[in-house]
C-alpha cells in the first residue's frame, strides 16, 4: 500500500512515501522537495556476525546526470566510480546515523539513496540524509533514530533554512546539521568569520525543524513501519572476568598515562600480552579471545572518563583547556613555491602550497552544472603517521577531511582579481594523534603566507573533545587519538581572530545540549586564539615576492571592442604571441587578459606586445619597430602587430645617404617615433638616428627630400 506524509518547509512541501518503488528492499522511501527527488533504500545481510566491535554500515549517495536532464561528459558517456561532492554527502548521511545502529545486531547494512531529479534550484542532499533516515526508521532494521537534517545560510543578515543554490552562493554561514529529536549529533559547514553567537542562534534553528522532520518520520513508520528484528545478543561471558580486571586495572591506569602516545601503547600492549600469556589456554578460543580484546577496551574506556571527570587529568598530563607544544616552520623545501611544518604535540603536517595559471583550475561537471574552482585542498594521511603498515590512497577520509580543511581556508583565500592564480594546497600528515585536519589549516596558512599567497587573514583550526556521564560533562581542548576514540564528541572550529570560517562536529551519543555547544565554542575560540598566536611569531604576512619558480601572471584590462583585434583571425595574433615570448594568454569576455610567463621578462615584453595590438598609434610616441619592406624611397616599419608605417629616405639618417639599404635591412629590429598619422589614416615614422635629442629634425633634411623626390618621380615614370 502506498503512503505519505506532507511537511512544509521555507514555503515548498516536502514528501516522504513508501509501497510504490522499491518494495523488495527492507526499507524504501521516495523524497521528493521542488523539484528535486531522492529515492532512498536501505538492505541488510541474513546471516549475522557474532561479537562484531562495530556497525558494518555502508552509505552510497549517487547521483544521476539524468536528473538534470544531462549526459555525463567525457568518453565514458555512463557514471562511474563517486565524486568527491558523492562521497561527502555520504558522509554527511552516515555520521549521524552510525551511532543510531546496534552493535548487537551485527549484520551488514547498505544504506543507497539516489537523486534521480533535480531543479537545479534546490539541493538534494538535505533530501537524501532525511529519506535515508525515514527508510531505515520504517524499516525492519534495528535503529535508535529518526534522525534528520536541514541546511541554514544567513544570507542578508537573515537565518534561512533549506536555502536555493542562489542562496547559498550568497550567504555568509552555510551549515549543514543532523540530529534527532534529542538534540544535534552531526554538524558541518563553513563561514565568512562569524560569531560564536551567531552559530548557536544557526543550531537552534536547525534544531526546531530537525524535531519537526522527526515526527514526520515517525508518522510514516506509525502508518507502514516493519517489526524491527531481534538482535545477535552475545551471552557469552568471558571466563576468569573479574580476575583478569583485578590483575589489569591497576596496571592500566599506569600504563594509561605515560607522557608519550607510542609509550603509553607499548606500556598498554605489555599488560595486554603478559594476561593472554597467563590466561593462553582459555583464549585459544577465538570467541573467548575476542571477550577479552572488549574487557581491556572497557577498562582503557572508564580509566580515560574518570580521570578527566573526577579529577580534570587527561593521559598525557594536561588539564582540560591546555594545549599541546606548537611547533611552526617555514620555507624547508627549497623548490616549492610555499611549504611549512606544522607540528602540534604529536600531530604533525607538512604542508605545501603551489601556484598555478588559469589552465590549472579545477573543473567539475555534476548535475549542479559546471564550475571552476582556482583554490584546492588536498589531504593525504599515510598509513605511517600511525606507525602502521597499509595502503596508500585517497579514501572517504582524505576528502572529508580535505574538504574540512578547504572550506575553513577558502574565505581567506584572496579573489582572481587581487592574485590572479590557481592555488593548490597539499597537506601530507606526517604524524597523527589527534586532528590532523586542523593542523592541515595551520600548516596551510603558514605555506600560503610563503608562497606569497595574500591571504585576508591566518586561520587556525583545533578540535574539541567531550567527555559526559550522567548530568555531568568535561569540555577538552586540543584532543587526542584517545580521547577522541573513547570520548563522546569530536567537534572542530577553524576561523581568524575575528570569527569562525569552518565548523564539523560528530556525536557518539544521543545528541548535546546547546549550553554544551556554547562552552565548546567558547573554549575552543581561546584555544584559536593561542595557536594563531604561536603561528604568527613564525610568519605573520605573506613573503613580499614569490617563489622564482612560479609563473609569473600579469594582468591587463582592455576595451571590449579590441578582443578581436587581439585574438586576430583564426587566433591568428594571439598564437603568435604565445609562441614569440613563450607564455600563455587567457582573455574573458569582459575584456580581461592574464599572461601567464614563465618568468618576469618575456610576461612583461608579452604584456607591451598585447598593448601594442589593441592601442592606437600616439604621435610623438617612440616605438621598437620591425623593418618589412625596403623600397627606394623608404621602408615600411611595423610597429605595432598588423600596423606599419613609412620611414621616408629623408628621415633614416643625420647624414646625406644614397640607398635605405646602406642604413637597414629587412627584419631589422629599430626605434622610431610616430611623427604624424596623416588624413588618410598612414603613419608617418622616423629613425630616431635621424633626430636630435631635442626632436628637431636632420639638418639635411632638405636636402634629402629634394634626392628623395627625385627618386620617386623616377619609379613613377618606371
Amino acid at each position: 500500500m502506498v503512503q505519505s506524509v506532507t511537511y512544509k518547509i521555507a514555503g515548498k512541501e516536502l514528501i516522504l512515501e513508501t509501497g510504490r518503488i522499491a518494495k523488495q528492499a527492507n526499507g524504501a522511501v521516495f523524497a521528493q522537495y521542488a523539484g528535486s527527488a531522492v529515492i532512498a533504500t536501505v538492505c541488510c545481510s541474513e546471516d549475522a556476525v557474532e561479537g562484531l566491535d562495530y556497525v558494518p554500515v555502508t552509505v552510497d549517495y549517487n547521483e544521476k546526470y539524468y536528473a538534470a536532464g544531462k549526459i555525463p561528459g567525457g568518453f565514458i558517456k555512463r557514471e562511474g566510480r563517486p565524486k568527491d561532492k558523492e562521497i561527502l554527502v555520504s558522509r554527511l548521511i552516515d555520521r549521524p546515523m552510525r551511532p543510531l545502529f546496534e552493535k548487537g545486531f551485527g549484520r551488514e547494512i547498505q544504506v543507497v539513496p539516489t537523486t534521480v531529479s533535480t531543479d537545479q534550484v534546490n539541493p538534494p542532499d538535505i533530501l537524501a540524509i532525511i529519506a535515508s533516515s525515514a527508510a531505515v526508521h520504517l524499516s525492519d532494521i534495528p535503529f535508535n533514530g529518526p534522525i534528520a537534517g536541514v541546511r541554514v545560510c544567513l544570507v542578508q543578515d537573515e537565518l534561512v533554512v533549506n536555502p536555493t543554490y542562489d542562496q547559498i552562493e550568497k550567504a555568509s554561514l552555510e551549515i549543514v546539521v543532523a540530529g534527532t529529536k534529542a538534540g544535534i549529533t552531526m554538524v558541518e559547514g563553513g563561514a565568512a568569520e562569524v560569531s560564536e553567537e551567531l552559530m548557536i542562534q544557526a543550531l537552534e534553528k536547525a534544531q526546531e525543524v530537525i524535531i519537526e522532520l522527526c515526527a514526520l518520520q515517525e508518522q510514516l513508520r506509525g502508518l507502514v513501519g516493519k517489526e524491527k528484528l531481534p538482535l545477535n545478543e552475545n551471552t557469552l561471558v568471558l571466563e576468569n572476568q573479574e580476575r583478569i580486571r583485578s590483575l589489569a586495572y591497576p596496571r592500566l591506569e599506569r600504563a594509561c598515562f605515560l607522557k608519550g602516545k607510542q609509550e603509553r601503547h607499548e606500556a598498554i600492549h605489555q599488560v595486554k600480552q603478559e594476561l593472554k600469556e597467563e590466561y593462553a589456554e582459555q583464549l585459544a578460543d577465538e570467541a573467548q579471545k575476542k571477550r577479552f580484546d572488549a574487557l581491556f577496551e572497557e577498562m582503557e574506556y572508564t580509566i580515560l572518563r574518570s580521570a578527566i571527570l573526577d579529577k580534570g587529568l587527561r593521559v598525557d598530563g594536561r588539564g582540560t583547556e591546555d594545549i599541546r607544544d606548537i611547533r611552526c616552520e617555514v620555507g624547508i623545501l627549497k623548490r616549492t613555491h610555499g611549504s611549512a611544518l606544522f607540528t602540534r604535540g604529536e600531530t604533525q603536517a607538512l604542508v605545501v602550497t603551489t601556484l598555478g595559471t588559469v589552465f590549472d583550475e579545477q573543473v567539475y561537471d555534476d548535475i549542479e552544472g559546471d564550475k571552476r574552482e582556482n583554490f584546492i585542498l588536498h589531504y593525504n594521511f599515510p598509513p605511517y603517521s600511525v606507525g602502521e603498515v597499509g595502503r596508500l590512497g585517497t579514501g572517504r577520509r582524505e576528502i572529508g577531511h580535505g574538504n574540512l580543511a578547504r572550506r575553513s581556508l577558502e574565505p581567506m583565500i584572496p579573489s582572481k582579481e587581487v592574485f590572479p592564480y590557481t592555488v593548490r594546497v597539499v597537506s601530507e600528515i606526517m604524524e597523527s594523534n589527534g586532528s590532523s585536519s586542523m593542523a592541515s589549516v595551520c600548516g596551510g596558512t603558514l605555506a600560503l603566507l610563503h608562497a606569497g599567497v595574500p591571504m585576508k587573514k591566518p586561520v587556525a583550526g583545533i578540535a574539541m573533545g567531550l567527555i559526559t556521564e550522567g548530568d555531568r560533562y568535561a569540555v577538552l581542548s586540543d584532543i587526542l587519538g584517545e580521547e577522541d576514540h573513547l570520548g563522546d564528541m569530536d567537534f572542530k572550529v577553524a576561523g581568524t581572530e575575528k570569527g569562525i570560517t569552518g565548523f564539523q562536529m560528530d556525536i557518539k551519543i544521543a545528541g548535546v545540549s546547546l549550553e554544551i555547544m556554547q562552552k565548546a565554542l567558547d573554549q575552543a575560540k581561546q584555544g584559536r586564539f593561542h595557536i594563531l598566536k604561536c603561528m604568527q611569531e613564525t610568519i605573520s604576512k605573506p613573503t613580499a615576492q614569490i617563489s622564482e619558480y612560479a609563473p609569473k601572471i600579469v594582468n591587463l584590462k582592455i576595451e571590449v571592442d579590441k578582443i578581436g583585434a587581439l585574438i586576430g583571425p583564426g587566433g591568428k595574433n594571439v598564437k603568435a604571441l604565445c609562441e614569440q615570448y613563450g607564455v600563455s594568454i587567457n582573455t574573458e569576455n569582459d575584456g580581461t587578459v592574464t599572461i601567464y610567463g614563465k618568468n618576469a621578462s618575456s610576461a612583461e615584453e608579452a604584456k607591451a606586445a598585447v598593448l601594442g595590438i589593441v592601442s592606437d598609434p600616439e604621435a610623438g610616441k617612440i616605438y621598437r619597430g620591425t623593418v618589412k619592406r625596403i623600397m627606394d624611397y623608404g621602408a615600411f616599419v611595423e610597429i605595432l602587430p598588423g600596423k606599419e608605417g613609412l620611414v621616408h629616405i629623408s628621415k633614416l639618417s643625420r647624414q646625406r645617404i644614397i640607398a635605405v639599404t646602406d642604413v637597414l635591412k629587412e627584419g631589422q629590429e629599430i626605434p622610431v617615433k610616430l611623427l604624424e598619422v596623416d588624413k588618410m589614416g598612414r603613419l608617418n615614422l622616423s629613425y630616431i638616428d635621424a633626430i636630435d635629442p631635442t626632436g628637431e629634425e636632420s639638418p639635411h633634411k632638405d636636402e634629402h627630400r629634394r634626392e628623395s623626390s627625385h627618386r620617386d618621380e623616377r619609379s613613377r615614370r618606371r
